[in-house]
């Protein structure tokens, strides 16, 4: 019996042969769940052209928003299982399974890890006018007055959104939820007082923070950013075990052949090394890794459970 399996096992890699020393031999698709000019957007067709470069290949993106990237995440599920379509996965697919009812994919199964590309975080930040100069103003405040202070989210289940929630359930406070329709309207009333506080993205805070017309108070990662090494994390600032990252991973096909995998995963890893990724690092809050595949499959698991808890723990409905 084991002489079966051993045999089976040989003629699978050799059938499996030509197609990997081919690969890849077509245009390699990355589906973006998001429209096309954001940041994931910007990151993904980064990664296409240095991973273009080094596998010899053409790589083009795909833009396909809606339902909150599940629509996007969903063709790459259904599609064939060769190597030649990808997703670029982010935080929202890790935080869908406990704000949807019910998924038409299965975010384990359906899919192979194939690289941990970047971790990223968020900035809390206040009106420069505002008495906050420390997240321990900001929590002595919300004590003070409950229900007073407001900050601004880009809508249920968005990283602004869920790092305020953790921030409420660890520091005891509750503050109002206002949800935008993006960035920009919500830092607008930030900036002229109608609400206090976000837990905003470095690409859409960074500017106005150098211009002073943000004051940043601390980090949402577990470790201080280089690009702000000032700043404290939550953590440090006073809410021992916080951690709310962003962050962007390349998914395959549950199918696709693990040697094409392991060939992409060796791509990304060399490919997040070039110049392009430097600047595009300080400019998103970028932390750039390209873990093998097993790290990314633990890491989404992980952040999957943290997710699910603080959804479970503010009371949010699936939809």
């Amino acid at each position: 019996m084991m002489f079966s399996f051993a045999l089976i096992a040989m003629f699978a890699a050799f059938s499996l042969a030509p197609v990997l020393a081919a690969y890849p031999e077509r245009v390699i698709k990355i589906v973006v769940p998001f429209a096309a000019g954001g940041g994931t957007d910007v990151i993904a067709r980064t990664l296409a052209q240095e991973m273009a470069k080094d596998l010899g290949a053409t790589i083009v993106i795909e833009n396909k928003p809606g339902a909150g990237t599940i629509i996007g995440t969903q063709a790459v599920a259904s599609s064939e299982g060769d190597g030649y379509t990808l997703l670029m996965g982010t935080f929202a697919n890790a935080v869908n399974p406990s704000l949807k009812a019910k998924l038409p994919y299965d975010p384990y199964s359906d899919f192979a890890p194939v690289a941990l590309i970047a971790r990223s975080y968020n900035i809390v930040v206040v009106n420069p006018a505002s008495p906050f100069h420390s997240i321990a103003d900001l929590i002595a405040a919300a004590k003070a007055e409950p229900d007073k202070l407001s900050y601004g989210t880009y809508g249920t289940g968005t990283s602004a959104h869920l790092a305020g929630e953790l921030f409420k359930s660890l520091a005891h406070v509750n503050l109002t939820t206002v949800p935008y329709k993006g960035a920009a309207p919500a830092i607008t009333d930030l900036i002229s007082g109608q609400i206090q506080v976000m837990f905003t993205t470095v690409a859409s805070a960074a500017s106005l923070i150098a211009a002073g017309q943000l004051r940043a108070l601390a980090v949402t990662s577990e470790q201080r950013s280089p690009a702000f090494p000032d700043l404290p994390t939550l953590a440090e600032a006073g809410l021992p075990g916080y951690s709310a990252e962003s962050w962007y991973g390349l998914f395959a096909p549950a199918k696709a052949p693990k040697g094409i995998i392991s060939r992409l995963n060796e791509a990304a890893a060399r490919s997040i090394q070039a110049e392009a990724f430097k600047k595009l690092g300080v400019n998103e809050g970028l932390i750039m890794v390209a873990r093998p595949p097993e790290e990314l499959d633990s890491y989404f698991r992980a952040e999957e459970a943290h997710w699910r808890k603080v959804i479970q723990d503010a009371g949010i409905k699936p939809e």
